[in-house]
């Protein structure tokens, strides 16, 4: 379902009852349809998902240097350590990863706990994102021993010069043909 968000008349029963614009009302829909089916079908929909997520359109989750480094000379470049705009998410870049490998945005995500690190594995782990900071060699071991197709890890997560120079090395020795990326 796409909805804009437009407003709810004031005096209209659906702002009374607290939905202020369409998209509330078409989310508490969704829910009510969603247990209906449940209820009048509990032997047969037990494992039934009627879960759904809400996304908004919004800019891109990378400054600028990300897209046009050549724009940017060494005397600024310090201000754009971390690439990523600060009021965005792991979730945020999650999404913004899946549409860049065309993954479609409906499928399984799941959150894992790897070498004491928050990751992502979409659609059971065809991709695999990591965004937590400090990442360490064994949070990449572990990431790469999964063989994703693609392993998607934040350029300010390593915890160090040496983390981040073996990570191709550690692709290369569990999971050659992972499509490795840094954002």
């Amino acid at each position: 379902m796409v909805q804009l968000p437009e407003k709810t008349a004031e005096k209209s029963e659906a702002y009374k009852a607290g939905y202020k614009n369409i998209c509330e009302i078409g989310k508490e829909r969704i829910r009510r349809a969603g247990k209906k089916i449940k209820d009048e079908n509990p032997l047969t929909t037990t494992d039934l998902d009627t879960g759904f997520r809400v996304l908004r359109l919004d800019s891109s989750n990378m400054k600028e240097v990300f897209y046009k480094p050549e724009e940017f000379t060494q005397e600024n470049i310090a201000l754009f350590a971390d690439n990523v705009k600060a009021d965005r998410t792991d979730e945020d870049l999650l999404f913004q990863t899946m549409l860049s490998h065309k993954i479609e945005l409906s499928v399984k995500i799941e959150e894992l706990t790897l070498a004491g690190k928050k990751a992502f594995s979409v659609d059971d782990g065809y991709l695999i994102a990591c965004f937590d900071k400090d990442i360490t060699i064994d949070t990449i071991e572990a990431i790469a021993k999964r063989k994703p197709v693609y392993a998607v890890v934040r350029d300010d997560s390593f915890n160090g010069d040496s983390t981040a120079e073996n990570f191709e090395q550690i692709f290369r020795q569990f999971s050659p043909d992972t499509v490795r990326k840094v954002i």
